[in-house]
């Protein structure tokens, strides 16, 4: 059960941190780096960008609900 926790967490890492850093700073980001500035509305995030702040939203979970998981695991009994 460990070992597969392990995996699952540090999948979860990786995968926030390629979220994160796709996420758009002060300027452009995901939308720059894919396709051009064009803004699609005003101000407003883009559908690809809603989906991008729900999957980070998820791998962030997951790497917390594992690193519970973990801590309670892996504490020294006694």
């Amino acid at each position: 059960m460990v070992p597969l926790l392990v995996v699952l967490h540090v999948i979860a890492s990786l995968t926030l941190c390629l979220f994160i850093l796709l996420h758009a700073g002060r300027g452009g980001g995901l939308s720059d780096m894919f396709g051009g500035g064009m803004n699609t509305s005003l101000g407003g995030s883009t559908v690809v960008e809603r989906n991008l702040g729900r999957l980070t939203v998820g791998a962030a979970s997951l790497f917390g609900l594992t690193s519970i998981f973990l801590a309670l695991l892996l504490a020294p009994k006694g």
